[in-house]
């Protein structure tokens, strides 16, 4: 964790510039899903494991030697993830898991000089030869001009091809296409963000909870938004814990409960989410869903306003605290950072 923390008798110092969490809420923004970007590691199929949705029998499904390279890579045996792929190439020209694997090793840099150029070659072979995590992957380099000229039209079309194997990261940068177009179809958008997460994918079932909760694209139903964002909390995406613990709070969708409000709220704020430290605080204060403590609500608010977050009304309350309770505030931030 990198947060950088002043000391307590700096902060008292230094009026917030601007404070955001004040007791009447700001006005919500419409919700603008982020594309997913993350470098997921390539998941070539391991086979000598059953489909999960069939019964295990006493003996392999399929009787062939386990994947070295794809064994070797999740190990983080790089060197060798690389030369089991070229082994798998030498003896199928057409081996396009091998193909997108390779294509991995050089988007990050492992065992290899990192080169996004020659990461899109390789996805572009796998891609070609029907590899949903290239399609995806090298989707992605088109979206965002890593390595080739940005081609949102190009993009798509490679998402496409991955979403037609039900590949999640494509099905989701897909919904958020049709969200962020020109001609905006929040209808298909939350039919694509359903199969996403039915992939696994948490972000799609967050995102699915903001349109239920906003009805767009689909009937209104708190009761169904508050249900997805505790799943997608419970699978610890962060955003989720912060929007469900305020749900829980407030009785949203859901029966009212403070206390298991602020379980979500520490499981976020301990993430480093200022949303959630900055709530956490005042929860702590005025000790509802928290027995109260001045100390652990400054530690909170010191945290949150050092990630961005001020509140001139929790400044307030740091302005009251003794000598004594200054000095074991800094405490119990080092202790958070580890120092």
């Amino acid at each position: 964790m990198t947060v950088r923390i002043l000391p307590i008798f700096l902060l008292l110092s230094v009026l917030p510039a601007l404070a955001v969490a004040q007791d009447k809420p700001a006005p919500q923004k419409p919700f603008d899903p982020p594309f997913d970007n993350s470098a997921r590691k390539v998941t070539m199929p391991d086979p000598t494991k059953l489909p999960t949705s069939g019964p295990t029998p006493a003996e392999p499904y399929i009787k062939v030697p386990v994947d070295l390279a794809f064994g070797a890579y999740q190990r983080g045996l790089y060197v060798t993830a690389m030369q089991e792929a070229m082994k798998r190439l030498q003896t199928n020209a057409n081996d396009a898991p091998a193909m997108a694997l390779v294509g991995e090793l050089y988007r990050d840099g492992l065992s290899v000089k990192q080169s996004q150029e020659e990461a899109n070659k390789w996805y572009r072979l796998a891609a070609d030869r029907g590899d949903a995590a290239a399609q995806y992957s090298l989707g992605l380099a088109y979206l965002e001009g890593r390595g080739v000229k940005a081609d949102p039209k190009e993009a798509r079309a490679l998402f496409e091809k991955a979403a037609e194997k039900n590949q999640p990261s494509a099905l989701y940068n897909l919904a958020v296409m049709e969200i962020q177009g020109d001609i905006q179809d929040f209808r298909k958008a939350a039919d694509l963000f359903r199969r996403s997460m039915d992939a696994g994918n948490v972000e799609a079932t967050y995102a699915l909870a903001m349109l239920y909760k906003d009805g767009s694209g689909v009937p209104q139903d708190r009761a169904m938004a508050t249900q997805l964002m505790h799943k997608a909390a419970d699978e610890k995406l962060v955003p989720a814990m912060v929007d469900y613990a305020i749900a829980r709070f407030n009785g949203t969708g859901t029966e009212k409960n403070e206390e298991e409000a602020a379980k979500y709220f520490i499981r976020a704020a301990s993430l480093n989410n200022p949303i959630a430290q900055n709530r956490l605080a005042r929860l702590y204060v005025v000790g509802r869903g928290v027995k109260a403590d001045l100390v652990e609500a400054m530690k909170w608010h010191v945290l949150a306003r050092a990630n961005g977050l001020p509140d001139e009304w929790l400044e307030e309350k740091l302005r009251t605290l003794s000598q004594g309770q200054k000095t074991a505030v800094e405490e119990a931030i080092q202790r958070f950072l580890g120092k």
